[in-house]
């Protein structure tokens, strides 16, 4: 018999707490690691808080860093948080010290990934992140092995919960976005400042993640295109859904002739799409890979069992001594990621105006369309009120981002127009 598995475990909130219960199928796990994994050592920054988790014999560490490095563990398990801090420095520690590491931490590797990434090949041991992105969905597995033979050309999903949770509960209940993120702080999804998620950073961490493992890049996280889900209004929802279209917040990256795309805003999909059916708080990601073309993985994006499932799935492939690459291919071959400018994308628009209803307005932003280089699709006007502000609608044919932003600005400009104009990107994925 192997001798155990030996888990030092920093964090014991929602999802050490899983990981914890996770740990406690012994038998079970023991059957798919070919060993047993036990729970040595762990940290947390409360002692004394109440926790309903039987830690069995572990040992109590006071410092992650020191935990990291302990003799009496084998592989170090960060869920901590944060990019940098005693996060950063316990996962260098551990690497250092030639400790496989299992992080759910997506800031820490946006931001770090490249140099964590060596740091672990150079001293022989792994960093697993499946946890990181997407919850209990195998997303990073997916790419890095089960798709290992492809070369991908895009990959686009939903990566946030909480935005998914309040763009479907305000489409099932016309109301509106204040409304339901209250809804969403209530039952749990959202946090009392819920800001990471709802402006697009914590979905632009997992997109800069994945985006290296898909296509062999160092992390570019600073290189994405984020936009939130602040400015969305029931009634887009409500014209989105006349239109054929749901709206979500998706992370798109995307090979380009022009270099490789990375963009976090809200888009306006097909009905009939994949993606669309992801709906409430679950996850989506697809995948079109140059073998398989469009490749579908849903489910569970948070919380305390999806995220669990995939700590312990990474402690499973420690157990077995399974080592790959970070992001898929050595460290030392990770090429400089060549970012495609957001105002280089091509494709359809919608744009959400309040005007004032009178004689020659929608002449006027006719003229602005033309004058960009953007050529109108459809218009979309209900009842009049002479003299005050009324909604229109208008949707484009495909154009390149810098003439549909260039309209705009002409647009807004104009004495008939009375509050900004609104728009979303139209993905005929």
């Amino acid at each position: 018999m192997m001798s155990p598995l030996r888990v030092g475990l920093a964090g014991l909130g929602v999802v050490g707490g899983g990981v914890v219960r996770a740990l406690a199928e012994r038998e079970r796990l023991q059957g798919r690691a070919g060993r047993a994994v036990v729970l040595t050592a762990v940290t947390a920054r409360d002692r004394n808080k109440a926790r309903d988790l039987d830690l069995g014999n572990a040992r109590w560490e006071s410092d992650p860093v020191a935990l990291a490095k302990a003799p009496d563990i084998d592989v170090f398990v960060e869920l901590i948080g944060g990019s940098d801090g005693v996060a950063k420095d316990a996962v260098e520690a551990a690497l250092a010290a030639k400790k496989p590491v299992v992080t759910a931490n997506k800031a820490l590797l946006a931001k770090h990934g490249a140099h964590l990434a060596r740091l672990a090949e150079s001293n022989g041991v792994q960093l697993a992140y499946e946890a990181a992105v997407a919850g209990g969905i195998p997303i990073v597995k997916g790419l890095r092995e089960g798709l290992a033979a492809n070369g991908v050309r895009e990959l686009h999903g939903i990566l946030n919960g909480t935005c998914n949770y309040i763009l479907t509960a305000m489409r099932e209940s016309g109301r509106d976005f204040a409304d339901i993120l209250a809804e969403a702080q209530a039952l749990g999804y959202a946090e009392a400042d819920p800001s990471f998620d709802i402006d697009g950073i914590d979905t632009a961490h997992k997109l800069a993640v994945l985006t290296a493992a898909a296509f062999g890049t160092e992390v570019g996280f600073d290189h994405v295109h984020v936009e939130g889900i602040r400015h969305i209004a029931a009634i887009d929802i409500e014209y989105a859904q006349e239109l054929g279209f749901r709206i979500k917040l998706l992370g798109i990256a995307r090979l380009t002739d022009h270099g490789i795309e990375q963009r976090v805003h809200p888009c306006m999909v097909p009905i009939t799409a994949p993606i669309a059916a992801a709906e409430g708080v679950f996850n989506a990601v697809v995948v079109d890979g140059d073998f398989v073309d469009k490749v579908l993985f849903v489910g569970r994006g948070a919380g305390a069992g999806p995220t669990a499932s995939a700590v312990v799935a990474d402690l499973v492939d420690v157990a077995r001594g399974r080592v790959t690459p970070t992001f898929g291919v050595p460290a030392e071959q990770l090429k400089k990621l060549t970012p495609a400018s957001i105002a280089r994308r091509v494709g359809a628009y919608y744009l959400r105006l309040t005007v004032l209803d009178r004689p020659g307005v929608i002449a006027d932003v006719a003229a602005a369309l033309r004058d960009a280089g953007v050529s109108l699709e459809s218009l979309l006007q209900r009842g009049r009120a002479p003299g005050e502000g009324v909604p229109v609608v208008l949707t484009t044919h495909e154009t390149e981002e810098s003439r549909m932003t260039g309209a705009v600005s002409r647009i807004a400009a104009l004495e008939s127009v009375v509050e900004p104009p609104r728009l979303i990107r139209i993905e005929q994925f």
